[in-house]
């Protein structure tokens, strides 16, 4: 029976946990935290995603405490709210695909996931210092001087991977020029256009701002991407004020700038590009999730790649069992190519969103009124990565 090790305990790491023990393949998780916990907000769940809960047998779990989004891509302009264009997910999204589109908190959706792993299979409090590769398998040293072995070892440490960094030579990321703001707004203090089950995306000039409920409807989540000056500070743990993220937004109408008064303590994060990797797989090791291609938020599409990545990776080392090595080159030659262009999708997004008022930005919004974005994305949201077709 091959033995699988997984470092990290984020949404990737438990979710490749999830379909190994689904597929009969032990595997045990190491996290660096004393406690399961996702650090940021909000999420989209897009039909892609919603697909591979289903399959993990934890949409229904899942569904209790997300929300369903009714509208998704409404497009709005900054200087007064007109809607630039809107699409009705409430059906169409479940006809094209078979899901529907949610968004829900972090923390709840790693919550559900936990939950499909066994209590025992996740160690916490371990923080990798070094692993060592031999004929006999993968031997990881803890920081607390314990040590496991493994016949596999899977890197979902998170973009900052301590494995990636040992097997890959390192390349500085570029910087985008841009950072996020992320934000929670009670539901009881919001305006009621933020309280609807939809997914706004206001565009101006060199910035944007997302906001969707989450929670069951309790909160509203924000994130804006505006231009990053001299801050460099790429971490999920930074923190801004409120009043460093209204500045940003000074002249935007109204509803929105009385949102971001209503928030709580905003993060704040550099945006930084990382290219696609030629390789995630060196013998009994790979990557999964944003350790393997870590993306800028534009597409929605970080936690579903990782998601798509575990269900893969699971099915590979439950049919080769015997050739633990041949089946991670087998899962990387399957996802590679898929993760990659998405990784680059995401990186291509933000001129579009950003562009200063001007005839540019107006054709960008007469196109916004004629496109479908939901029929546009197939390509992403009906990929199913393990169907037996």
């Amino acid at each position: 029976m091959t033995r699988v090790a997984i470092v990290g305990g984020g949404l990737g790491g438990l979710a490749a946990a999830a379909f190994l023990h689904q597929a009969g393949v032990p595997a045990v998780v190491y996290e660096q935290a004393r406690e399961l916990r996702e650090v940021g907000a909000g999420i989209m769940v897009a039909p892609n995603a919603a697909r591979m809960l289903r399959r993990l047998g934890v949409l229904g779990a899942f569904s209790q405490r997300a929300v369903q989004l009714g509208t998704g891509w409404e497009f709005r302009r900054w200087q007064d709210g007109t809607v630039l264009s809107a699409q009705d997910l409430t059906a169409k999204s479940a006809r094209l695909y078979g899901e529907h589109t949610y968004t829900v908190h972090r923390a709840d959706l790693l919550d559900v996931i936990t939950g499909a792993v066994p209590t025992d299979a996740v160690r916490l409090g371990k923080r990798l210092d070094d692993f060592s590769v031999s004929e006999a398998g993968v031997r990881l040293s803890f920081a607390d001087g314990q040590r496991a072995e493994a016949d596999v070892l899977i890197g979902a440490d998170g973009i900052h991977s301590t494995i990636r960094a040992a097997l890959t030579e390192p390349v500085p990321p570029a910087h985008s020029g841009m950072s996020a703001f992320r934000a929670l707004v009670p539901a009881a203090a919001a305006p009621e256009f933020a309280r609807r089950p939809a997914q706004a995306v206001w565009l101006g000039p060199g910035r944007h701002v997302v906001h969707y409920p989450v929670s069951g409807g309790e909160l509203i989540n924000m994130v804006a991407v505006t231009p990053a000056g001299d801050y460099v500070t790429e971490s999920w743990t930074a923190t801004a004020t409120v009043e460093e993220f209204l500045a940003e937004f000074e002249s935007w109408d109204d509803r929105l700038t009385s949102l971001i008064k209503a928030a709580s303590t905003p993060g704040r994060w550099a945006l930084l590009i990382r290219q696609p990797l030629p390789r995630w797989t060196w013998g009994p090791v790979t990557l999964l999730g944003d350790a393997a291609h870590p993306m800028l938020p534009f597409l929605g599409q970080g936690a579903a790649q990782a998601f798509e990545d575990a269900a893969v990776l699971a099915s590979c080392l439950a049919d080769g069992p015997a050739d633990p090595g041949q089946a991670l080159r087998r899962y990387e030659s399957q996802r590679i190519d898929r993760a990659s262009r998405v990784q680059q999708g995401s990186h291509a997004r933000a001129d579009f969103n950003h562009l200063p008022d001007g005839p540019e930005q107006q054709a960008r919004d007469e196109e916004l009124q004629a496109a479908d974005p939901l029929a546009a994305n197939a390509w992403m949201y009906a990929h199913d990565p393990v169907s037996p077709s």
